[in-house]
C-alpha cells in the first residue's frame, strides 16, 4: 500500500464549553488531539465540532482500551477494522456521527486510511467518505513512542476547577454553578490564604470579582507562586454569567496559538475583527447591560469564515452602553469588551469583511 510518511504526533486540545445566549450549555471537554504533520487533524475535516477518544473524563480502563486500540492491540470497535478517531463531545453516540478510519499494518508502519462519517455500524464512503483526507502512513517507532507514552501516564495533564474570588456572592454562586454545569468545577472563596500547596494545583484559573482591588489579587497570586502553580489570573469584565463562563473558556485554553482555529478578537467601531486559522465557524454574540442592569443578548453573526483576518459589522443596538462580544468556534473561544474607537485602525486583526 503506497502513502507518503506523514509525521505522528499528540497535543493536548479543548473543546470549549459554554452557556449559549438562547440559554442551551455546551460542556467542556479536555481531549488529546492527533497531529498530522504539525497540524490538528481535526482542522482537516471541515468544521467538525467533536473530540478523540482520549479524553481527560473517560475512565481510566476505557482510556487504555481506546490507546491499545490505536496500537492495534485491541479489536476494532466497528466492522472492517474501522475505528473512532472523533466522536460526538456530548455524548459520544455513533448515532450522533462519528469520524471513522481503518488502521492498518503494513510491516513496522501504521496506516490511517478510508476516513468516513459514520452514523450506523456500516460506512458508506462513496456517500460519508472524506475524500483527500489520507491515507497517513506513520513510521511504527514514532507511533508507538506517541501512544505508548499515554499508557506509561504521561497524557497532557488538564486542571479543570477554577476558584471564584469577589465581593459579591450571588454572582459567584450563579456563576459556580454555570461552570458546574458545563463540567468545570468551581470553588468560592475570599482569599487562598492557608490553602494547602496540593490543593492549589489542581487549579486552572483563579477568576477575580470587579470589586477585588489589586492588594488582594497580588497576595493570591503570591499564594499560587508559593505552590509553583502557573495558574491563569481572570479579571472579571461584568456581572454578566455567560460572558464569565466564557472568560475562563478561554483562560483554561492552553494550547499553541498555532494550534487554535480562532486567534484574534476585537470589537470597536460598530464592528468585529476576529483572525482565524483556519476555515471555520464563527458564533459571535453580544452582551450588554441595560440602564436597569439586566442581561441582554443577542447573536449578531453565524457563520463560516475562511482563514484569515475578518471585519463583521454590527448593529449599533446590540453593542451600545457596557457592552461584549463573545465569539466561539467549535475549539475556543475568545471574550472582547466593546471599545468606543473610529474603528479605523484595522491592527493585526484587519482583513476581509465578513458577510452574514
Amino acid at each position: 500500500m503506497s502513502a507518503e510518511y506523514a509525521t505522528f504526533g499528540l497535543a493536548p486540545a479543548m473543546r470549549a464549553g459554554g452557556v449559549l445566549a438562547d440559554g442551551a450549555c455546551q460542556i467542556h471537554r479536555d481531549f488529546v488531539d492527533f497531529v498530522v504533520d504539525g497540524r490538528p487533524l481535526l482542522f482537516r475535516l471541515s468544521d467538525l465540532d467533536a473530540v478523540s477518544p482520549l479524553a481527560s473524563d473517560v475512565p481510566p480502563a476505557i482510556f487504555t482500551e481506546q490507546v491499545r486500540g490505536l496500537l492495534l492491540e485491541a479489536e476494532a470497535p466497528l466492522p472492517g477494522g474501522r475505528h473512532i478517531i472523533y466522536g460526538c463531545p456530548e455524548c459520544a453516540d455513533l448515532a450522533c456521527g462519528a469520524v471513522t478510519a481503518v488502521i492498518d499494518r503494513d510491516g513496522d508502519d501504521y496506516i490511517w486510511r478510508d476516513f468516513a462519517w459514520q452514523t450506523a455500524p456500516q460506512a458508506d464512503l462513496e456517500l460519508n467518505g472524506y475524500h483527500g483526507t489520507g491515507p497517513f502512513r506513520f513510521r511504527g517507532e514514532d507511533y508507538r513512542q506517541a501512544l505508548g507514552a499515554l499508557l506509561d501516564g504521561d497524557a497532557p495533564g488538564t486542571r479543570r476547577r477554577v476558584l471564584l474570588i469577589g465581593a459579591r456572592v450571588a454572582v459567584r454562586a450563579r456563576l459556580a454553578a454555570a461552570l458546574r454545569t458545563i463540567g468545570i468545577g468551581a470553588d468560592i472563596a475570599h482569599d487562598a490564604d492557608g490553602v494547602p500547596a496540593e490543593e492549589l494545583r489542581g487549579y486552572g484559573a483563579v477568576v477575580f470579582g470587579r470589586a477585588v482591588g489589586e492588594e488582594q489579587r497580588a497576595a493570591v497570586r503570591r499564594c499560587f507562586e508559593r505552590a509553583g502553580v502557573d495558574v491563569a489570573c481572570v479579571a472579571a469584565l461584568a456581572p454578566v454569567v455567560p460572558v464569565l463562563v466564557a472568560q475562563v473558556e478561554q483562560a483554561l485554553d492552553r494550547c499553541p496559538v498555532e494550534r487554535r482555529r480562532l486567534t484574534g478578537l476585537a470589537v470597536s467601531g460598530g464592528e468585529a475583527r476576529v483572525e482565524v486559522t483556519t476555515p471555520c465557524r464563527v458564533r459571535l454574540t453580544a452582551y450588554r447591560l441595560d440602564r436597569l442592569n439586566r442581561t441582554r443578548s443577542v447573536d449578531v453573526f453565524d457563520g463560516v469564515l475562511e482563514g484569515g483576518g475578518h471585519r463583521v459589522p454590527l448593529d449599533t443596538g446590540a453593542v451600545k452602553g457596557e457592552a461584549f462580544v463573545v465569539a466561539r468556534t467549535a475549539g475556543n473561544v475568545l471574550v472582547a469588551p466593546v471599545t468606543r474607537g473610529d474603528g479605523r485602525d484595522g491592527g493585526e486583526h484587519g482583513g476581509d469583511r465578513a458577510r452574514h
